[in-house]
């Protein structure tokens, strides 16, 4: 899938380089000046929430839907997501589990909790984590999601047959939690936040999961990347870290229940762009060059290759080789893991559009359909713990 103004209005409602949306409809007032750059919607899919204010305004001028429209999963009864009690006060350490997944942006919160564990939202009913919270926010950023909620993110558990999971919304962010320079201690508050979280779990499993950026014209909305594969592409403020060009490997993925998965996606793909031209597949990175590569710049696939992705991965995103970091310095105590993302913004064609205007293009596509193909990553996420 390749996307273009057409398209746009033909699955948006609206063409957002002739016709930007009313103020209202943005978290992030930058975003929604005229001469916002990609920085300022990189911060608006983090923080944008469809079921707050700026949701309702969307809903209201173009064609997205909300998540009152999902349909409950018809999950195989045994192996059921099966929401937990309230797991604690949040200001201790995460509770022990099998299991650790993990995701980011507000979006992604709603999505994986309506999946995972339902009747609870990540914004509304799960519990505040703030664990060392005081210590690790001063080495962040005043403008860090985490800094600005004051708490490191929100959780709660589930169960899928037998095994007991901790569903995390982190609110640090690699590229956010500091002013795109590297700490002089080399060390990202995120990689601190995720070293803490799997000591207090120790599972034997963690899940990285959210949107991302397909990488070629193959990809479509809804597609799942999934990869035990990850690296840094680094060409701005990680470029001298120790770690610019890391390669990280984790657990191949057990795939008994993939086909299952595939199936299911069909409960909820009608709120996936009418132009899709088939069902959501689920992808399997067999190393790098399919992998998911991080970035510590905003960017997104192209007709003309501007941000230079082609044949670093399958997908964009930037966070998740944080994880494999840490990981990699756990060393033979690092559990498996593995990254889970989904297609939220596919090849945009250039067309007769600037990068800012390509960029306003990723971030509309992403606020009408992110949490959709959240879905779609969340249902994996389900596969793999289960299998």
């Amino acid at each position: 899938m390749i996307v273009d103004r057409a398209w746009a209005e033909r699955n948006l409602g609206y063409d957002p380089v002739a016709r930007k949306p009313p103020a209202e409809t943005f978290a992030l007032k930058k975003a929604a000046a005229p001469n916002a750059k990609p920085e300022d919607y990189q911060r608006e899919m983090i923080d944008f929430d469809s079921e707050g204010p700026e949701g309702t305004a969307l809903f209201a001028f173009s064609k997205a839907t909300g998540l009152s429209r999902y349909t409950d999963i018809p999950w195989p009864k045994a192996i059921a997501p099966k929401t937990g009690g309230k797991p604690g006060k949040g200001s201790g350490p995460l509770p022990r589990a099998d299991v650790l997944v993990v995701t980011w942006t507000v979006d992604e919160g709603h999505a994986l909790s309506r999946v995972l564990t339902p009747g609870k939202d990540s914004s509304n009913d799960y519990v505040h984590y703030t664990h060392n919270y005081a210590k690790i926010a001063k080495t962040m950023s005043r403008r860090s999601p985490a800094v600005m909620l004051k708490r490191l993110g929100t959780y709660w558990t589930c169960t899928i047959g037998e095994k007991k999971v901790i569903v995390f919304k982190s609110d640090s962010h690699m590229s956010q939690d500091t002013d795109k320079h590297l700490p002089k201690n080399d060390v990202l508050p995120n990689a601190v936040v995720w070293k803490q979280i799997v000591e207090e779990v120790q599972p034997k499993l963690v899940i990285t999961t959210g949107t991302g950026g397909g990488i070629g014209k193959q990809f479509e909305v809804g597609d799942v990347i999934v990869s035990p594969y990850v690296h840094f592409v680094s060409r701005k403020w990680l470029k001298k870290a120790p770690y610019a060009a890391g390669v990280y490997k984790g657990s191949a993925p057990k795939t008994k229940f993939f086909a299952t998965a595939q199936k299911l996606f069909k409960i909820n793909a009608k709120q996936l762009p009418p132009d899709n031209t088939r069902p959501p597949k689920i992808i399997k990175s067999t190393g790098v060059s399919t992998s998911v590569a991080t970035t510590d710049f905003f960017g997104f696939d192209t007709s003309e290759n501007f941000y230079k992705l082609w044949k670093l991965g399958d997908l964009s995103e930037m966070g998740d080789a944080v994880l494999g970091l840490v990981m990699k310095q756990m060393g033979a105590k690092a559990p498996h893991w593995i990254c889970v993302r989904n297609v939220s913004d596919p090849q945009i064609k250039k067309e007769n559009m600037n990068i800012n205007q390509q960029a306003n293009m990723a971030a509309a596509i992403y606020k009408h359909f992110g949490r959709w193909s959240s879905v779609c990553s969340a249902i994996v996420c389900w596969a793999l713990i289960a299998a």
